[in-house]
């Protein structure tokens, strides 16, 4: 019965050490962080954009999504709420320049990140490319270790491009 006691007592101030040295490496790491990746689509700019741009039918095409709730405009800015696998989070659109470029921007206060997210198309030879840039923040500390070292600052984009990829292939074909 010690025994079980000492090991019982051993892993849960391995447990305590774990959090505080992740709480640490957390509150060290920037709040900050710029990512960027593009993808090359079988579309022209203006029929990516019009893809990107038509926020309430997203969630034909992207899985992380179950709906879209369309909020009018504040400020004169349009506004909109994702509902899914990260839970629902309110954007609004910055600028929009059809068939070149939308900024979107996080609105909520309370999720522990924020940032916006720049899409800009430019014409290729095989139809267009789409990069994405994402100007986050952080300021969350466990969050902040979890996007650095577990899942990556560039996940949410490349599950984004995973998935406008495969909506543009079976609309337009395979890129050239």
């Amino acid at each position: 019965m010690r025994l079980v006691l000492v090991i019982l007592a051993s892993c849960g101030g391995l447990i305590v050490i774990a959090a505080g040295i992740v709480t640490l490496v957390g509150a060290v790491l920037p709040e900050r962080h710029e990512a960027t990746r593009s993808i090359i689509l079988p579309a022209a700019p203006l029929d990516v954009y019009r893809v990107i741009a038509d926020q309430q039918n997203a969630p034909a095409w992207r899985q992380d999504l179950t709906r879209v709730e369309m909020l009018g405009a504040s400020g004169g800015r349009k506004q909109f709420r994702e509902h899914g696998t990260h839970g629902r989070v309110t954007y609004e659109v910055v600028e929009d320049v059809p068939g070149r470029r939308l900024v979107t921007r996080i609105v909520d206060r309370d999720l522990g990140y924020s940032g916006s997210w720049t899409y800009v198309i430019t014409p290729s030879e095989a139809g267009s490319v789409l990069t994405i840039t994402e100007n986050g923040q952080v300021s969350n500390v466990l969050f902040r270790f979890m996007s650095r070292f577990v899942f990556g600052h560039t996940k949410s984009i490349d599950s984004y491009l995973a998935s406008i990829s495969r909506y543009m292939t079976r609309r337009y074909g395979a890129p050239a």
